[in-house]
């Protein structure tokens, strides 16, 4: 009987695995619509009010996205005036939805990562993840490893789709 050999582990593959770059902070999203006159209006000297009252503490060591889901337009300083409350508290802040923060959370985290290391190497970047990773996390960490690799696979390392091989010389 021959012997059965795991070719997957004897394979120069290395793997990039994205959801090791999750941020586990908590993700809580503001929403301005409730801070509004009437529902429509954000009139400068109540949102002052309201920013100086607010309990910004409930954000520490949160991931804050602060959005206005109505239909008014907010102005940029209010985006500013609660930049300079929460900041203190808070893990990151984004002006944006919860999917604005996932993927600037993972931009952050890609941004971290030593590209250098993967240098000549044959890169396995996994598909399947416990956890969502947004597909610009996955557009950023090839276009990042893509000058030093020899090439990038996307899937699990038993079963690849081709995305990058360095040509030859």
């Amino acid at each position: 009987m021959e012997e059965i050999v795991n070719r997957v582990t004897k394979s120069p593959l290395v793997t990039l695995e994205l959801e090791a770059y999750y941020h586990p902070g908590e993700r809580i999203l503001l929403d301005l619509k409730d801070v509004l006159f009437q529902g429509m209006i954000l009139r400068e000297k109540d949102f002052r009010e309201w920013a100086k009252n607010h309990d910004w503490s409930q954000y520490q060591d949160k991931n804050l996205a602060v959005t206005c889901t109505a239909d008014a337009i907010i102005p940029t300083w209010a985006y500013m005036i609660i930049a300079t409350k929460a900041e203190a508290y808070c893990n990151l802040i984004v002006q944006g939805d919860l999917d604005d923060l996932e993927m600037i959370l993972f931009h952050n985290a890609v941004g971290g990562i030593d590209f250098e290391s993967f240098k000549d190497k044959m890169v396995v970047v996994k598909g399947c993840s416990k956890v969502n990773v947004p597909a610009s996390a996955y557009m950023e960490v090839c276009r990042k490893l893509y000058p030093y690799v020899k090439s990038i696979m996307y899937g699990e390392p038993c079963s690849t789709v081709p995305v990058y091989k360095k040509p030859k010389k």
